[in-house]
């Protein structure tokens, strides 16, 4: 066998390899058969707002409560279906998307702008971050907490509508109004149906769950360093916390391998991030930070890079973020 035919054999067995772990992910419906949990949690959490407007029963505070803690891990399923879509089918996909903006009474397609296209640039190309956490600037960080939403919440939406009326991808625009309609129209008819009942039971669990998602972006980024490799973004690695939140705890690798399902992230992050991260931005417990930091006011110094002998190569931001632009753009 020649080089040349050795080559195109390895190459041959390694496309095949490839081909078969995606088959033992994928599943005749999904990309990913992992994507089961995070279509059961748009699931239940839309029969539980339907089941608190039109069952007398299910309207206490323990179905409330819930709702918004699904309302939030709604808004987690927004983040990861507009990387990577759900279904095989792009009219599914596209059908989830309305679904998911009624969950959380915003258009789904509004991350591809403010997310995908912005956050995931932090300010490298001279576009600033709608959500920086530097926008609120109260001394006590608690009422930073409460009210980074009231501020990230206008600059993002004045964003992305700027950017809805003005970028030349139609299938764009088409899907963001779509999905306006349907989250907003449907909204309106259960609070037709019920008012009261609409505006505490399914008002509020949604607006959680926006402004929740939001506050994600103080928590993960507020004292990194944004210029760093591998010091912008603190993460949470507990284990049952990401299998809730389906990995979303895994910041760092998610900016620097966005392309990344969300399944693979907590095993990436262990190879790729943890040599080279401050300690201190892998944080054990969500809850605990929260109170040290909100609470007590306590905050680390300025993270420092640690310098490993094996170097991961990483692609220049320029390059990851027009993968990025791309991966947003085709769904």
């Amino acid at each position: 066998m020649t080089g040349a035919e050795g080559m195109t054999h390895e190459a041959s067995i390694a496309t095949s390899a490839r081909a078969s772990r995606r088959d033992e992910h994928e599943t005749w419906l999904l990309h990913h058969r992992a994507d089961r949990r995070q279509v059961a949690i748009v699931g239940a959490y839309v029969m539980l707002l339907f089941a608190m407007v039109l069952v007398p029963l299910c309207r206490n505070v323990l179905c409330l409560a819930l709702a918004c803690w699904l309302s939030f891990l709604n808004s987690v399923v927004i983040h990861n279906q507009m990387h990577k879509g759900i279904f095989k089918s792009r009219a599914l996909n596209r059908a989830f998307r309305c679904v998911i903006s009624f969950g959380s009474l915003y258009p789904a397609s509004a991350n591809i702008a403010s997310h995908n296209l912005v956050h995931h640039h932090f300010d490298d190309d001279g576009q600033d971050d709608w959500a920086a956490p530097d926008i609120s600037a109260f001394r006590w960080p608690l009422l930073n907490l409460i009210h980074f939403p009231n501020v990230a919440g206008p600059r993002t939406f004045a964003g992305v509508s700027r950017w809805a009326r003005t970028t030349r991808q139609r299938d764009f625009r088409t899907q963001y109004y779509l999905e306006q309609a349907f989250a907003f129209g449907l909204t309106g008819a259960l609070m037709l149906y019920d008012f009261w009942g609409t505006v505490f039971f399914v008002l509020v669990p949604q607006l959680w769950g926006a402004r929740g998602i939001l506050r994600i972006n103080l928590i993960q980024h507020e004292g990194c360093d944004r210029t760093s490799e591998w010091n912008h973004s603190r993460n949470f690695v507990g284990r049952a916390f990401n299998w809730v939140m389906c990995n979303n705890g895994y910041h760092t690798i998610h900016h620097n391998r966005a392309g990344l399902h969300w399944s693979a992230l907590d095993e990436v992050h262990r190879r790729e991030v943890t040599p080279r991260i401050d300690p201190a931005l892998d944080e054990g417990s969500m809850v605990v930070y929260l109170f040290r930091r909100f609470v007590l006011g306590r905050m680390h110094g300025k993270p420092a890079d640690r310098e490993v002998a094996d170097g991961v190569s990483l692609a220049s931001r320029s390059v990851r973020r027009a993968e990025a632009e791309a991966d947003a753009l085709t769904e």
